[in-house]
């Protein structure tokens, strides 16, 4: 073995012992992963990764995505070694290493950013969380897109700046997931070429072994879904390795999936390739025996110098190079397109054109109206015009989504035209949502598309987007019984309390048409979470805003639209299509003799972080006597109506039949109000 050989092997070794030395210290963690794909871990980050340690949030860099998140240690350990820099808040590189040694022998622990499985802002080096499996293979769909969209918007000839590649380590469990094999149809439909899959086929589960649960041949279905597929017959095999990823890097017609044969546990002589090395610590006296395997004779958490040194000097002078080749023409692309340039900029900023907000469109009153789905799709398509990376899809219902963005230049996204930004993402909710947040990650400000109630199949990823603080905007439509003769299979009850209940989501129910322009502004503008627009398939009058007040007020979540002389005698709150019966209402109290003010709160979530005084102003705790008025379940409502309030809305799924006769049988109207007040 050569001197170079030795290091290799040492690094390698160091990747493993961490692992287990982690693990064993937390009394919980999944060790045999990082010990049985070290070595791959290894060529891949030394040879082939484009990746700058010392600016970790270089926008051109590839990606690396450890799907099966479980394995955190693996990317713990690679982060530590290649001496990521830790980034300030405003995403700065530091002199800090991202993840310590210190950080590391606190592994799962709360002060620690080392936590059970990869968290996205946790630690530079981290592109996104991972756990549930399946997903990070989603994002990393998104991530080659992103890549594909940006080269082919704004490289120019002489100045290729993008197109990086994205490789995600996933495992046996990531393939079963459904999400994963959705994700994989649509990337080999797309024939997404900087795309890598490395398989770890070590036929473990934590049940045991695969054979249990799985006998599918996973190559021969990759290549019907029109992968390249590498087999690596030993995960050891540092040449075969380099072979593979090399082979990957002169395709470009498809994705690649690499399949590796893998011993999980490898180098713990009692169990390696059983499942007693997935879920748990090997245990103090497995530990030693498998370090005497690796001719290991360091102490616990040893990181050799010579190790750091060596994947650092690989990984850090390739990267930097890379880098700084990149600065150079980064600059000169800067003066040649000063356009695009600035595009860019602001696009990697997070930000959002100068005057933007010019784009949203005023509707005028009109007591037809339209269904919010209609008017989220001209305002879609005002913005979109206004914000280049403003882009997305639906999964195959544009037309009913009112998703599609009109412009004739806009483009369908395929595997012959990566410019485009219309995106087709077939039925596969799931995954689309999963894409969503990997386009995000790289810059980004995807939309996609459904109907409400499919959120049913989305809501893991729609969940994972909140907790990476990701604006992936969700337009989700036919909300509410109003969606008609398709029945209660279709129509969703209790969605809204569902998506409600995930923290840092903005749910918006907006009312009108002109509420709908002001979610849009609410929501493009937060940068920080999610959003999931829910609207009608049935028309809704767009109201007179000079009889009622402005629409501005959607921004704040909830506003009196409309109000009494004095305090009123009873509030009556709505969301969506059933505000204009809360307007009905009112004027037939009123004619009764009765006071009600009419409160739209399109976003609870944004209502909730209005100051105390604005909350009172418009629901005074003076009156008690408050109606709730929504198409769905009552739950959650309770904190705005009290003690002494109630609920017009649904307490049982829906049924099947034209939108009007619905909202008759299920008493919201504006007599099932009025009568509900009466009540009080």
């Amino acid at each position: 073995m050569t001197a170079s050989a030795d290091v290799q092997e040492t690094t390698i070794n160091t990747i493993r012992t961490l692992s287990m030395d982690a693990v064993q210290a937390a009394n919980s963690g999944h060790p045999g992963t990082p010990m049985a794909l070290a070595p791959v871990a290894y060529s891949l980050w030394s040879n082939f990764l484009n990746y700058d340690p010392a600016n970790p949030n270089w926008v051109a860099r590839d990606r690396f995505v450890l799907s099966c998140g479980h394995a955190s240690m693996l990317l713990y350990s690679l982060i530590h070694l290649a001496g990521v820099a830790k980034t300030d808040d405003a995403g700065n590189p530091t002199d800090e290493l991202a993840i310590s040694l210190e950080d590391i022998k606190k592994f799962r622990q709360i002060t620690s950013p080392c936590a059970g499985h990869p968290e996205y802002g946790y630690a530079a080096g981290i592109e996104t969380t991972t756990g549930p499996l399946g997903q990070g293979l989603g994002n990393s769909v998104g991530m080659a897109i992103a890549g594909k969209w940006l080269a082919a918007t704004y490289d120019r000839p002489d100045f290729e700046l993008f197109g990086f590649n994205t490789y995600s380590i996933c495992s046996d469990g990531d393939v079963m997931e459904g999400i994963g094999c959705e994700a994989a149809s649509l990337a080999g439909h797309l024939k997404l070429s900087n795309l890598c899959w490395i398989y770890d086929d070590n036929e473990i589960t934590i049940e045991g072994r695969t054979e249990l649960a799985f006998s599918e041949d996973v190559p021969a279905r990759f290549e019907s879904l029109g992968w390249q597929v590498i087999t690596v017959a030993d995960a050891n095999d540092m040449a075969s390795l380099d072979a593979a990823y090399g082979k990957f890097l002169e395709t470009e017609d498809r994705p690649t999936l690499i399949v590796l044969k893998s011993i999980i546990g490898f180098g713990a002589p009692n169990k390696q390739d059983t499942s007693g090395a997935h879920g748990s610590p090997l245990g103090e006296e497995e530990i030693a025996l498998a370090k005497e395997s690796y001719g290991w004779e360091h102490e616990k958490f040893a990181v050799p110098s010579e190790a750091a040194d060596d994947f650092r000097a690989k990984i850090g002078g390739r990267g930097g190079s890379a880098h700084a080749q990149w600065t150079e023409k980064y600059a000169a692309y800067a003066e040649a397109f000063p356009a695009e340039f600035k595009e860019l900029e602001t696009l990697f900023a997070g930000g959002l054109p100068e005057g933007w907000t010019d784009s949203i469109p005023e509707f005028e009153a009109d007591p037809k109206g339209m269904a919010t789905r209609v008017s989220s799709g001209k305002v879609l398509n005002a913005v979109a015009a206004a914000i280049p990376n403003f882009i997305g899809g639906s999964a195959d219902l544009a037309g009913s989504n009112k998703s599609n963005n009109d412009d004739p230049s806009a483009g369908h996204f395929s595997g012959s035209d990566f410019s485009g930004k219309n995106f087709h993402f077939g039925i596969r909710e799931h995954a689309m949502a999963a894409i969503g947040n990997g386009m995000s990650l790289c810059g980004i400000r995807p939309y996609v598309a459904t109907f409400f109630v499919f959120t049913d199949y989305l809501r893991p990823s729609l969940r994972l987007s909140s907790i990476m603080h990701q604006p992936v905007m969700y337009i989700m439509t036919h909300d509410s019984i109003g969606l008609g003769e398709d029945g209660p299979t279709h129509q969703p009850v209790e969605h809204l309390a569902a998506c409600r209940a995930i923290p840092n989501v903005l749910v918006m129910r907006p009312g009108d048409a002109n509420e709908v322009a002001q979610c849009y502004r609410a929501a493009l503008e937060d940068l920080k979470r999610p959003s999931v627009l829910v609207l009608s398939r049935q028309n809704v009058p767009t109201v007179d805003r000079t009889q009622y007040q402005n629409a501005e007020g959607a921004m704040r979540g909830g506003y009196t639209l409309l109000d009494t002389d004095g305090l009123p005698d009873v509030i009556l709150m709505g969301t969506g299509s059933e505000v204009q019966y809360c307007l009905e209402a009112a004027e037939k109290l009123a004619a009764a003799g009765t006071k009600a003010r009419v409160v739209s709160m399109p976003c609870w979530e944004l209502f909730d972080e209005q100051p105390a005084e604005y909350r009172e102003s418009v629901l005074p705790a003076a009156v008690s006597r408050r109606v709730a008025v929504e198409a769905g379940i009552k739950m959650g409502w309770e904190r705005y109506l009290g003690d002494s309030g109630a609920f017009v809305g649904m307490d049982s799924f829906g049924a099947s039949a034209p939108a009007e006769l619905l909202y008759e049988h299920f008493g919201i109207t504006a007599d099932g109000i009025v009568a509900k007040v009466n009540s009080l």
